[in-house]
């Protein structure tokens, strides 16, 4: 099936340092691509992958679930760490969630991690109607291009299947225990005006997990998809200042000054 137009993995060979970056549910790697660019051109290695059922039609997502794209990210973590010395995890809404079971299970194979608009549970009422709805209805409304600034687009499906719904909800709960075991260096970047994901689920990540180093920025001017929004330039400059401080020498060339 072919892929959508801009919803292509990203792969970016630099110098020992890399990043793993992980789109959102019914996203693509073209929320990310902006934040990818601009991690490369500092010298970075980067892997942005398209996940398993994503960025085709909503009916390959229908047969995949949380194990298919979980598995793809931890890959790209394993492939990363064969051909760089440091590697750190991004991730945008679900992709938070991905991120944080990442470090979780990986510990100090992964460095530091930086989370926009992290996802930990499915809202609403409709969510404790999923075990049984999922097989009566196929698909319900998504949600797409929640972005302040005009003339921004998200490329993703506008369509969400319920299975792969329920799957997520399956996800979050899992992730959500484990949030203790994550105690890696952590910049959260989040919406006070999120119409996808609410606070609420920034606050939750904060307080379960273990991370000592910590850092909170608020996105004041964006929505949801905040690396395609105003705070676009605020979330890249960020998240290269926290690479800078965690692997000083690392960006621009590539490689470790004195090396």
């Amino acid at each position: 099936m072919p892929v959508l137009p801009g919803a292509e993995p990203f792969r970016h060979q630099g110098g020992e340092a890399g990043v793993l970056l992980c789109h959102g549910f019914t996203g693509t790697p073209q929320s990310l691509r902006p934040w990818a660019d601009h991690l490369a051109a500092r010298g970075l290695t980067v892997s942005l992958p398209l996940l398993p059922g994503h960025g085709t039609r909503w009916e390959d997502m229908a047969v995949t679930g949380w194990q298919d794209w979980y598995a793809e990210v931890d890959r790209e973590l394993r492939v990363l760490r064969d051909s760089c010395d440091t590697v750190f995890v991004f991730g945008l809404s679900m992709g938070g969630a991905l991120a944080l079971r990442l470090a979780a299970r990986h510990g100090h194979d992964v460095a530091g991690l930086v989370l926009v608009n992290p996802a930990n549970k499915v809202h609403g009422l409709s969510a404790h109607a999923l075990p049984v709805a999922r097989h009566l209805v196929r698909t319900t409304k998504g949600v797409v291009s929640d972005i302040a600034l005009e003339g921004s687009e998200e490329v993703g499906y506008h369509r969400v299947p319920l299975h792969a719904a329920h799957s997520l909800r399956n996800f979050f709960r899992l992730v959500d225990a484990e949030l203790p075991q994550v105690t890696q260096p952590v910049l959260l970047l989040h919406s006070p005006q999120d119409h996808v994901v609410p606070p609420a689920d920034s606050a939750r990540v904060l307080s379960r997990i273990s991370s000592r180093d910590v850092e909170e920025v608020l996105l004041e001017q964006s929505y949801h998809v905040a690396t395609l929004d105003h705070d676009a330039g605020l979330v890249f400059d960020r998240s290269v200042r926290f690479v800078e401080r965690l692997a000083p020498g690392v960006t621009e060339k590539g490689s470790r000054s004195g090396d």
